[in-house]
């Protein structure tokens, strides 16, 4: 027998009972009534997914999840849109990238869900994807098949690292006050990227950001979207954050702005995928070999964005969903870090730049999700939406601010657990959760916020805080900015 919730057994009997006997099925060559099959067919089902994904041990239930995972398929679903625009500019076909771009959601959240039973989904990076495609490829020349050649040697590595456990040792030789800062630097960020796509700040040439017109139709929508989302998640609402992205892209269909409407009408609400054949296989895998001095400082510099982008995101997702242990360590960070690894070298197979794990993935945790059963619900998405993508494409951005900026108040919430009164562990952990959003780069923030730490424990006397990896960490970290002034 499986271990499940009797409630939950009962309402999925009840509901196919009740459908079966409604529509007056009658009996079966066998000799039984068809929904005695159904309901066996549903009671195997349920057993199947309670047994992968453990949904009573963590607390939870597939209707959650399921909500929960539509929850973060929404909030990412800008990655189907903005990463194909960004990457066609390194001259690869627009097309293919749509359908790669999905695939590569797809196969990496079911990697990463499957292996480590974590509620994280995977697709490209946002921040990596403008480094291949402006820096490498159009700043640097490089044809988008050397550079992709790059990608798969560089996610090979991170495997290599990862099945050696190495990784496991970098992220166990943060200080927790680190791991801290890391969760709340992203909701910062998170929040602040919520807040710019909404149009409440806006940039300006002497300092920085100032405030726009929040008297705008679409900041109006962003702020009402803002707080009926966190009325209704104070209230335990369920499906709060999804039922506010459809109703403020349901609004938007009639609120114009600058003569334009905010949520536009799709052309048509199907289509075939585009075919792939363009980017499939098309990398260069000897390159990276033939050109090593040129390749060498690429793809160090790809392993060290991708490792501490990688480690930081898990870790911040992690401990937000309640995951980590009571001594503050990560449970099977091997498989979600080989996980992380083995998408970037599926990508780079398909012709996509290297994958992370989705930021985005907080407000799936926020909704509930507890399990890889979100991942899956969102794997499954992103297979759909190939066909949907007219639709998804027109989901304004002021449907998904508000759930960006909630979830960055969620994220905020790990500043409790910081010891105030410790200024050696809390000035670094300031340092990597203000800088992580004012640099729009985790590695940045989290890379001065260990420098930081190393140095105040050295000058302060207190070194015996530093143990040998925590302090090649620092190094690592260090590396790259040097590696950058060189490039």
């Amino acid at each position: 027998m499986c271990s499940l919730h009797d409630r939950e057994i009962e309402k999925f009997y009840c509901r196919a009972t009740t459908s079966f006997s409604e529509r007056g099925l009658g009996k079966t060559h066998f000799g039984g009534p068809k929904w005695v099959f159904a309901k066996e067919a549903i009671y195997l089902g349920v057993c199947m997914i309670e047994k992968i994904f453990k949904l009573k041990e963590k607390e939870t239930s597939i209707q959650r999840e399921i909500v929960a995972g539509l929850t973060t398929f929404a909030a990412m679903a800008y990655i189907l849109v903005v990463n194909p625009d960004i990457l066609s500019q390194a001259g690869i076909d627009k097309g293919s990238l749509i359908t790669v771009t999905a695939l590569t959601a797809v196969i990496g959240s079911l990697i990463m869900g499957l292996m480590t039973n974590f509620p994280i989904v995977m697709a490209p990076g946002m921040g990596t994807n403008s480094y291949f495609a402006f820096f490498i490829c159009i700043g640097m020349g490089i044809p988008w098949q050397h550079a992709l050649g790059m990608v798969f040697w560089n996610g090979v590595l991170f495997v290599l690292l990862s099945i050696t456990g190495l990784r496991n040792k970098i992220v166990e030789a943060i200080p927790d006050a680190l791991k801290i800062g890391i969760q709340c630097g992203i909701g910062f960020f998170i929040a602040f990227i919520g807040l710019k796509k909404a149009g409440i700040i806006v940039s300006a040439p002497v300092i920085l950001v100032g405030g726009g017109d929040i008297l705008l139709p679409s900041c109006l929508l962003v702020l009402g979207g803002l707080f009926l989302m966190t009325a209704l998640t104070i209230r335990r609402f369920p499906g709060a954050i999804i039922l506010t992205i459809l109703l403020i892209s349901f609004i938007g269909m009639f609120v114009s702005q600058n003569g334009k409407i905010i949520t536009q009408l799709p052309q048509q609400l199907m289509s075939w995928p585009h075919g792939i054949d363009k980017t499939f296989l098309q990398l260069d895998l000897l390159y990276p070999i033939k050109h090593f001095h040129e390749s060498y400082p690429i793809i160090l510099t790809l392993l060290i964005l991708g490792m501490f982008d990688a480690v930081g995101a898990l870790m911040g997702l992690t401990r937000r969903a309640g995951l980590m242990s009571k001594d503050g360590k990560m449970p099977k960070l091997s498989q979600a870090l080989v996980a992380d690894a083995s998408t970037t070298v599926v990508g780079s197979l398909l012709g996509t730049s290297p994958a992370v794990a989705c930021i985005e993935s907080a407000t799936g945790i926020e909704a509930g999700g507890r399990t890889g059963l979100t991942s899956v619900v969102v794997a499954i998405c992103c297979a759909v939406s190939l066909f949907f993508f007219p639709i998804i494409s027109e989901i304004p951005s002021q449907a998904t601010a508000p759930a960006l900026i909630l979830v960055g108040i969620f994220m905020a919430q790990g500043l409790k657990q910081l010891d105030f009164d410790d200024i050696l562990s809390f000035s670094p952990a300031f340092c990597t959760m203000i800088l992580i959003p004012l640099t729009s780069s985790i590695t940045k923030g989290f890379g001065l916020g260990m420098i930081f730490y190393a140095v105040l424990a050295i000058l302060s006397g207190r070194i015996k805080k530093l143990s040998v990896p925590t302090l090649i960490i620092t190094l690592l970290l260090a590396s790259q900015f040097f590696i950058e002034k060189l490039r």
